[in-house]
Formats: structure tokens, sequence, C-alpha cells
């Protein structure tokens, strides 16, 4: 059964920066449109960034010119980089394969951005 792991989580401070990594199995990444989401309690998931097959790349209003998501296709990994950390970042960041099917979540990896 294909998975994803994130990792990279963490406390961090205002403004500061984190790089969140997710890691697939399976033989099927370097043709699967990726994406990252956060969630806090209360509220629904959204989608922060995309990354296609492509590659090309799409981000919430919220994070751009802040956030950049990447792929490395050898090491099946996808990559957020978050810049200029704000306290509305705080959530838990999902991996999510947008295509193909089946749809695949990771576990989350939690960010709390505060002083």
């Amino acid at each position: 059964q294909e998975q994803l792991v994130e990792s990279g989580g963490g406390l961090v401070q205002p403004g500061g920066s984190l790089r969140l990594s997710c890691v697939a199995s399976g033989n099927s990444f370097s043709v699967s449109g990726m994406g990252w989401y956060r969630q806090v309690p209360g509220k629904e998931r959204e989608r922060v960034a995309v990354i296609t097959a492509g590659p090309t790349t799409n981000y919430a209003d919220s994070v751009k010119g802040r956030f950049a998501i990447s792929r490395d296709n050898a090491k099946k990994t996808v990559y957020l980089q978050m810049n200029n950390l704000k306290p509305e970042d705080t959530g838990v960041y999902y991996c999510h394969r947008e295509y193909p099917n089946p749809f695949i979540w990771g576990q989350g990896t939690p960010v709390t951005v505060s002083s």
C-alpha cells in the first residue's frame, strides 16, 4: 500500500523558517500531482500549495511569496519551504497525492509559530 510520510514540523518564532518533507512509497511519484494542506482545530483543511508532475506550482494567496513547494523525483520527496512564518500559519500540515487515484494523505506534521 502506498504511503506518504511527512516530517520537519516544529515550533518556530514569527519570522522564522521551516522546511517540511514528504516521502512517498510506491512507483508513481514522478507522475503524481502533490499538495500540501493545513488544518487548525475547528476549521476545514485548506490547500496551501500544489505541484504538478510538470512541474508547475500554485499557492494559496495567504502564503504566496513566503512558501515554496518543490519536488525531487529521484528521492520521491516533495518539500514545502516556509519562510517569514506568521502565527496564523500554525496548524497540522498534511501531504496529499492529488492524482492519480487513489488519493493518499500523510499522517500530518504539526507546525507552531509562536514567540
